[in-house]
């Protein structure tokens, strides 16, 4: 009773929130806390203009960082919130007032071990950016080894100029605030399995945990350091796309200092123009980094929101904010580009064999009655122009099919829709006329044929062929070992258990025979190439 009562107070205050939003429909929709609810609706409230989603959104900034972080992250969930919800979640402005630079000062001093004059000559004490989780400040780095270090005598040389960085700081008290509310969500979750048997395949527990996952992360600023290192590796060397330099020196678990960057909004089309670039060509370099990042690394930026997304002088991508990012095995890619490529051609039948291979459609369902399900959804969008077909709200609507077939969800490709629908929502503002999915559909192509053609057969092959020969002398040291024991005596066998290993011996030396006769053709296939 005393666990619960914080908990029935703090919905109390939620539902009011709510109420005074006109955002209380969407919770009686999802059936959570009718009693609740019904006590809120005998309070006074008012009609307020918008749809249900955006009076949502307003409520959920009102109601604190881990409620706005929840809005972003149901974003991603069309399956669970409907499309038009889902949308308007994704519009959520993640801004809350600033924290004051005293505040920031002290995590600054407390994380990095130093006086923040020593760290930097110049701090912006005025953030440029003040959101739910942190607030970013300009600053100029204090070189070691010059006359301005703390300490350091007049004489000694000066030095190298300071870099211009930008210095992300965690707001105080942020993780006991989520750890409050995470309890107050594993509750709704938990009593939505047991009260509403329609839910429970959306798994509100798993639900909740991967949210716990995500801003776990998000918060761990050296994380997101991390994250932005990586993708600076993956496209090392392609001048089309980059990330700013982190200061690992002055980077911690609740402060990441990186390199100032500049350029253009990416959805900014006047200002695009105005600085003389090419919008196709824009639109052709944002279309190859987000392929690359989701087929060629499998490492993706998950907010590739227009105000994470700068150009530059000479039309490249600038990434900022690498706190939420997605990952996608070899698999599930592998998958995704069938997929892709069956719906583009129309090929509803191996569109659906492919949700078996993937293991996506249980088994039992129909598979003729599912590719006739995928016509349905999939065949409107075909006799439209190719500059109106949104490739992110078809899969947004091949995902709701999952309902019908009992499908589980997929939340990575859930999160992979949700950025598909921001990229297509910048394309269509810088060029109607163009369709981001038809700049990317020949690498598609060109990775299927990489991945999944002969070539590439043949080189898994090799490689398994090469690991077994690697295997080799291992195998061949233990018979020795076991037939010195046996000529020695020293090992004594049931009958059985000798012709066993009698058994054994034979089809293992059929399998060496079979892998010397298979290097020996490959050699000679070799030698007749040269």
């Amino acid at each position: 009773m005393i666990r619960t009562l914080p908990i029935v107070l703090r919905l109390f205050v939620i539902g009011r929130t709510l109420a005074r939003h006109d955002a209380l429909a969407v919770v009686e929709e999802l059936g959570l806390a009718p009693t609740l609810v019904w006590l809120v609706r005998l309070l006074p409230t008012r009609r307020v203009e918008g749809r249900p989603g955006q009076k949502l959104a307003r409520a959920l900034i009102e109601l604190g960082p881990a409620f706005i972080k929840l809005g972003q992250f149901l974003s991603t969930r069309a399956d669970l919130m409907g499309e038009q919800l889902a949308a308007d979640l994704a519009e959520l402005q993640d801004r809350l007032p600033p924290f004051t630079a005293d505040e920031a000062r002290a995590t600054i001093e407390a994380e990095l071990g130093q006086t923040l004059e020593a760290l930097f000559s110049a701090f912006d004490p005025k953030p440029i950016s003040a959101a739910s989780i942190s607030q970013v400040h300009f600053a100029v780095t204090r070189e070691a080894g010059g006359d301005e270090a703390a300490g350091e005598p007049p004489e000694t040389p000066k030095a190298p100029a300071g870099r211009e960085v930008a210095v992300k700081v965690l707001r105080p008290g942020i993780e006991r605030a989520f750890q409050r509310d995470l309890a107050l969500f594993y509750w709704l979750a938990q009593l939505a399995e047991r009260t509403q048997p329609r839910l429970r395949r959306f798994k509100p527990v798993a639900v909740v945990r991967e949210f716990e996952e995500i801003v776990g992360i998000e918060m761990d600023l050296a994380m997101e350091a991390a994250a932005a290192s990586e993708l600076a590796e993956n496209f090392e060397g392609d001048e089309t796309y980059r990330t700013p330099p982190i200061d690992w020196r002055r980077t911690s678990r609740r402060v990441l200092t990186m390199g100032r960057v500049s350029g253009i909004r990416i959805d900014d089309r006047a200002a695009l123009l105005a600085a003389n670039l090419d919008l196709a060509e824009v639109l052709s370099k944002a279309a190859a980094i987000f392929f690359n990042q989701v087929f060629r690394d499998g490492f993706f930026h998950g907010d590739q929101h227009p105000g994470n997304m700068f150009v530059d002088a000479e039309g490249n991508i600038v990434a900022v904010d690498f706190g939420i990012m997605g990952r996608l095995d070899r698999e599930t890619r592998t998958f995704l580009a069938e997929m892709l490529l069956a719906q583009l051609a129309r090929d509803y039948a191996r569109l659906a064999e492919v949700h078996v291979q993937a293991g996506y459609l249980p088994a039992g369902e129909p598979l003729e009655v599912f590719a006739q399900a995928l016509r349905s959804v999939s065949e409107p969008i075909f006799d439209r122009p190719l500059a109106d077909i949104s490739l992110a709200r078809l899969l947004a609507r091949l995902l709701q099919l999952s309902e019908s077939f009992n499908m589980p969800v997929q939340p990575q490709l859930l999160l992979l829709q949700k950025n598909m629908l921001m990229a297509e929502g910048v394309s269509r503002s810088l060029d109607p006329s163009l369709n981001i999915w038809t700049l990317a559909e020949p690498l598609v192509a060109e990775w299927m044929r990489a991945n999944r053609g002969p070539e590439a057969r043949l080189r898994r092959a090799t490689e398994e062929m090469t690991r077994t020969l690697e295997r080799l002398p291992g195998l061949v040291g233990k018979v020795e070992t076991a037939a010195d024991a046996l000529s020695a005596g020293g090992v004594r066998l049931h009958s059985e258990s000798l012709e066993a290993l009698d058994r054994q011996n034979a089809g293992r030396a059929w399998q060496v025979r079979a892998l010397w006769a298979a290097v020996a053709v490959l050699a000679l296939g070799l030698v007749a190439s040269l």
